[in-house]
């Protein structure tokens, strides 16, 4: 687990960039309330909303992520109203926050900005329960919500916009097909509002003042989600992550929360464990929001043991709830989402292999690394889709086998791509005629495992005539790999080789 988290691979540094900016980013918003003369309530609603807006939105371009940061406070600032406002009638404020639930899930269906602006919605209120906000804080925190998302933006928009040389890859999307109950995200959010509502019924008897720590965990193992065994496997995750960190709170948040310079270091050092650990390790990502959490405590002078013992009971609870709601309200399966996801892998494959072979022949400025980063996302969620299947505990042993041979070859597909992508960053490397040949024999491949057509059938036909005119020896090998992976995968994905034939590129090529 600590390998997966530190020494997962990180293609172009996105992942420690991604974290370093997000440190500055709060790092400012957090100081401009203070300077502002605002209150520590204050300061600590700001760097949330920061937070939100640096980790959640992730349109696929910059204009796209500058539009939805802008649409967070047109959806956030109502809900801070509301819960401020509902704050001394606590039925009304359950069902908003029920209400809340339900719609920030069933938001995914449009998109990644849907899926932003429901995360900061529901945040917003869960943020409101965690501070006791109450009507007259209303001015004081929306303008520290506001400052916070001009501190931030300027960060990610202006100082440090890495994104425009390296577009970020879209989120995979939840598939979107049918109607109705139908529809996943709808069976989503009709699961996610049920066992929020069991997780907010039981944490409201085991604690009468921090039972939204139940709701949150509910939340969050929903969040990034779609099948049932993805959910499961999320929920003990966030549960261990928990408690790893509470244990990590009784360590180092007991004795650092009231000495200023070591809980500013703390804080920094959990918002950075946040966001380099959320794309490999949920466990590890959930460890630092609980020590997060813990030194957040406090600050605000409330900490104590048994308020660290109440967050993995609530843990305990909202997880519960999720895994009921997943096996027992409009369960979803895993087989179609995995079959989904392989398939965007393989077209991202053939993407990062016609990028490198451009970049070596036609197109020097084209740029293979977005996709690998793409790749290296979409690998993610196929890993957590077959989580299930590769248990030790899983009794059926061919699907096991099946599945683990799914993750090897595909793996194995990232890796040649990844050393593709890195001989094409070389201006010295070899250029090869029999590229394109080479990219055509792939792309065929990724074709018969997909059962749709690529785009280029007669550009590809010709370039597999061109002749061989030079040595490109590790570009050649890299495709050779490639093409073995992508045609060993036939076997366990039940699908035919390409064009029935056996033949394979020539070992030297």
């Amino acid at each position: 687990m600590l390998k997966r988290a530190f020494v997962a691979p990180d293609p172009g540094r996105t992942r420690l960039r991604f974290a370093t900016r997000a440190v500055v980013g709060i790092g400012l918003a957090v100081a401009l309330c203070g300077a502002a003369g605002l209150s520590l309530v204050a300061s600590v609603t700001g760097g949330l909303a920061a937070m939100l807006a640096l980790f959640t939105v992730a349109d696929p371009t910059v204009r796209g992520q500058a539009v939805t940061t802008a649409l967070l406070p047109v959806v956030g600032l109502p809900v801070l109203a509301l819960a401020a406002v509902l704050h001394d009638l606590p039925l009304v404020r359950d069902l908003a926050f029920l209400a809340v639930v339900g719609a920030g899930v069933y938001a995914r269906r449009w998109g990644p900005r849907g899926h932003s602006l429901g995360v900061f919605a529901f945040m917003t209120f869960f943020a409101a329960q965690f501070l006791h906000t109450v009507p007259g804080q209303l001015p004081e925190l929306y303008a520290a919500m506001s400052l916070a998302l001009t501190a931030s933006s300027l960060v990610r928009f202006g100082a440090w916009c890495y994104e425009r040389r390296s577009p970020a890859p879209a989120a995979a999307p939840v598939p979107a097909g049918g109607t109705g109950l139908a529809r996943i995200t709808t069976r989503q959010a009709v699961q996610a509002t049920a066992g929020a509502a069991a997780a907010l019924a039981a944490g409201h008897l085991l604690s009468d003042q921090r039972w939204y720590w139940a709701v949150g965990a509910t939340w969050w193992v929903f969040v990034n989600t779609t099948s049932r065994g993805e959910t499961l496997i999320r929920g003990f995750r966030r549960l261990l992550g928990t408690a790893l960190g509470v244990v990590v709170g009784f360590a180092v948040a007991m004795p650092l929360h009231d000495q200023p310079v070591a809980a500013a270091v703390v804080v920094a050092l959990s918002v950075f464990g946040i966001f380099y650990t959320a794309a490999v390790s949920y466990t590890w990502m959930m460890l630092a929001v609980t020590v997060l959490a813990s030194m957040l405590y406090g600050l605000l002078g409330v900490l104590d043991p048994a308020l660290l013992a109440l967050r993995v009971g609530e843990t305990v609870i909202g997880a519960l709830g999720a895994v009921l709601a997943v096996l027992l309200v409009l369960p979803v399966t895993t087989h179609a989402i995995t079959d989904e996801r392989v398939e965007r892998a393989l077209r991202c494959v053939h993407a990062c292999t016609a990028a490198a072979a451009a970049r070596l022949t036609t197109d020097p400025q084209a740029d293979p690394a977005p996709r690998v980063a793409e790749l290296e996302a979409i690998l993610d969620r196929v890993r957590l889709s077959l989580v299930p299947l590769v248990h030790p505990l899983n009794p059926l042993r061919a699907r096991k086998r099946r599945a683990r041979q799914v993750l090897a070859l595909l793996d194995d597909c990232a890796r040649e791509v990844r050393g593709l992508a890195s001989i094409a960053a070389d201006p010295e490397a070899s250029h090869d005629d029999r590229l394109a040949a080479a990219c055509w024999r792939v792309e065929s491949a990724v074709e018969a495992l997909t059962d749709a057509p690529l785009d280029g059938r007669r550009e590809r036909t010709a370039a597999a005539a061109v002749p061989h005119t030079g040595d490109g020896g590790p570009v050649l090998a890299h495709l050779h790999a490639l093409e073995q992976a992508l045609l060993a995968l036939a076997v366990p994905l039940g699908r035919p080789a390409p064009g029935g034939r056996t033949d394979r590129l020539p070992a030297g090529a």
